[in-house]
């Protein structure tokens, strides 16, 4: 599945497929394609000497269908001599008379003898030799084969990220669901911070004589200072792009991570100028939140 068929689905950068193939002459491979957390897209490629060729066509096929992380592929080929060695028949003639006359020597001695071991003979130098070792499989025969073992891989990291983005699309639901309750909480301290604003402007207006116009202005910047509509409101926009994010799909981790920085600057901001025990505690739990949901983007391509 290359970039534009994987377009509107979520992938996770953690990954594992492995296969095994043979081509039938007495070559036989292993592959293992592995995938972590990355910043970018860094490919490691393993591959036995001979086969430099398959680097540059490997990476170019893993490039189109993996947008970041940390990839490792590797490929072990086993080549088996031929099925039967070479035997000469003379050489193996004269190591035979070889044996019977220190086995007829050793008899004379009165020294007991095992018998004589047929693999051992045949392992004496010069009487058999090994078989011819199976040729390097073709690069194209490995390409083809690497197609399935990249299929699964991909398969792998979309059927994570499917999972991944039912989780996120949860986190990111419940921050929702807090951030109307700062706004709630927000709207119900209203009141009482009124009144004490109130009470401490009365004390104040008796005890001295005091600028009204002086007093509006402060008023007023306090009441600015304690006002979180705008971090609500870009709380709430935030929560919109991210749903947008996880509906759109592809490779939308780096973007995701930007979100959630801008969630956590807003949230701070909110307990900064709460002023109230309530939206406080309202506050703590949205930052808790934000930083789990960021957790899981991290793992998303």
């Amino acid at each position: 599945m290359g970039n534009q068929e994987a377009r509107g689905v979520i992938a996770s950068m953690t990954g594992f497929a492995a296969r095994e193939g043979a081509d039938g002459t007495g070559a036989s491979w292993s592959w293992e394609l592995r995938s972590v957390n990355g910043r970018g897209l860094d490919l490691r490629l393993r591959l036995p000497d001979g086969l430099g060729a398959l680097e540059a066509p490997l990476r170019k096929r893993l490039s189109e269908v993996i947008g970041r992380g940390s990839i490792s592929l590797s490929l072990r080929v086993t080549r088996d001599h031929g099925a039967h060695g070479l035997t000469d028949p003379a050489k193996l003639a004269a190591a035979l008379a070889q044996v019977a006359q220190v086995r007829a020597a050793a008899e004379a001695q009165g020294i007991a003898c095992m018998p004589v071991d047929p693999v051992a003979v045949l392992s004496l130098r010069g009487v058999s030799e090994a078989g011819e070792v199976a040729a390097m499989p073709a690069p194209e025969v490995l390409l083809a084969d690497a197609e399935p073992l990249i299929a699964a891989f991909t398969d792998m990291r979309h059927d994570e990220g499917r999972a991944l983005a039912a989780l996120l699309s949860g986190q990111i639901d419940g921050i929702a669901e807090l951030i109307e309750a700062a706004q709630k909480a927000a709207a119900a301290r209203a009141e009482p911070q009124a009144a004490r604003l109130r009470a401490a402007i009365a004390m104040l207006v008796e005890a001295t004589e005091i600028d009204e116009a002086r007093l509006a202005q402060e008023v007023a910047a306090l009441a600015l200072k304690t006002d979180v509509t705008e971090e609500i409101d870009r709380l709430r926009a935030h929560v919109a792009a991210a749903r947008a994010l996880l509906a759109q799909g592809g490779a939308v981790g780096r973007k995701l991570d930007f979100l959630m920085q801008e969630f956590n600057r807003e949230a701070n901001t909110l307990c900064s100028k709460s002023q109230d025990a309530g939206l406080t505690a309202i506050g703590l739990d949205l930052k808790l939140a934000i930083d789990q949901t960021r957790e899981q983007v991290q793992n998303v391509e």
